[in-house]
């Protein structure tokens, strides 16, 4: 049985991750700050109180692995905050990267240790932080953000390599969320099919690539 871990798994893509683990038999920890009656209702473990942005709430994560090597790790946290260069709330600006850049690596920071040869750590981007396909400007801080988690990404799959752990980059699409105000053109259960799926596919070979959930190439 696998042991897969989902950070920020309450609800939308994390929800499903930890779901379709969890029917594939997979012994699936589920994270949250605070969890929903839908991650409660599932067959996995539910760890409270997991906050990104501060120590002491990673520090709860790493307490509830004990001593458990993940096979699949996947840190879903991110928030979206819409900006303009005429309104630039530059609170907002760190907010964003706080969560979306420097959670992702705080996590893994606490991760290393419960990562072994052949174990997988994915992290849900965005193309929105490509720097080559941006051609609509605007979403700066979003932007900023999901540029700095590609660029932390792609130096964990380099120093990571010789644990023989793989890392995955993942777009999942424009996918209709809460985070997205239901907009979008994919369903959290159809993306969140797509990501194990280009999860299951990682490999050392493949470590460290901005791909789509539906396995295209992404530019930086």
């Amino acid at each position: 049985m696998s042991k897969t871990l989902v950070v920020g798994a309450n609800r939308g893509i994390g929800l499903e991750l930890a779901r379709r683990y969890a029917a594939r038999g997979d012994e699936v920890i589920a994270t949250c700050r605070a969890s929903s009656g839908e991650l409660d209702s599932l067959a996995v473990e539910v760890v409270r109180g997991v906050e990104v942005t501060t120590d002491a709430g990673v520090a709860a994560l790493r307490a509830a692995l004990g001593d458990r090597v993940l096979d699949v790790a996947v840190v879903v946290s991110g928030i979206l905050r819409g900006d303009d260069l005429e309104h630039l709330d530059l609170d907002r600006v760190r907010e964003q990267l706080e969560v979306n850049a420097i959670g992702p690596l705080r996590v893994a920071r606490a991760l290393v240790a419960h990562l072994g040869k052949g174990s997988k750590l994915a992290f849900l981007t965005s193309r929105m932080g490509s720097i080559a396909d941006n051609s609509s400007g605007g979403y700066y801080a979003y932007r900023m953000s999901k540029a700095a988690l590609n660029m932390a990404g792609a130096s964990l799959a380099i120093d990571l390599r010789g644990r023989g752990v793989a890392v995955a980059l993942v777009h999942p699409g424009f996918v209709r969320t809460e985070m997205t105000g239901g907009n979008g053109n994919v369903d959290p259960l159809e993306a969140a099919a797509e990501i194990v799926e280009r999860i299951d596919a990682l490999t050392l070979a493949s470590s460290g690539q901005f791909v789509h959930a539906n396995g295209e190439r992404l530019p930086w």
